[in-house]
């Protein structure tokens, strides 16, 4: 996850690019445009995969994002799963304004990977307005990972 932001159980706190000030953009507005409340520069989402850190902020974030979001369940020791993570961040550069990416590490978060039965990683879910819309598991390339996401928006929503 990037140095400049965080995502908590209220959204995600991007830090200003230009003035280093802290920034929180709620779920429910990605998409939106976002200024910086100090200097009112524009604010982008990540354009890499954010690391979900807790469960109340993967709850927040799967149900409540204005956004798809597509999240990687891994573990370090995995890899495949360690194959995978220069192919998630290429996708995450082309998608940031149509799609979050996100990861969650298995091992810090047993609690959402039990619940959500992954029984092998790496494995993508694709999240939106509080549904799982799709998975595919084993470990792929970013063109593969672009048209799973592709396939699975709905109408009108291409990343």
């Amino acid at each position: 996850m990037t140095k400049s932001s965080e995502l908590d159980d209220r959204g995600i706190v991007l830090l200003c690019p230009k003035c280093r000030q802290r920034n929180r953009l709620a779920y429910e507005r990605f998409g939106q445009a976002c200024r910086c409340g100090n200097c009112q520069t524009q604010l982008e989402l990540p354009d890499e995969p954010v690391e979900i850190k807790t469960e109340t902020a993967f709850n927040a974030l799967s149900t409540r994002s204005a956004l798809p979001v597509l999240v990687d369940f891994w573990a370090q020791w995995c890899g495949p799963c360690k194959m995978m993570a220069p192919e998630l961040t290429k996708v995450a550069a082309d998608t940031s304004r149509q799609c979050l990416i996100a990861k969650v590490n298995t091992e810090l978060l047993p609690g959402v990977a039990q619940r959500l039965r992954i029984s092998g990683i790496p494995t993508l879910i694709l999240f939106q307005s509080g549904r799982e819309i799709a998975r595919q598991s084993g470990a792929i390339p970013a063109t593969a990972i672009r048209q799973f996401i592709q396939q699975n928006q709905p109408a009108g929503k291409t990343a």
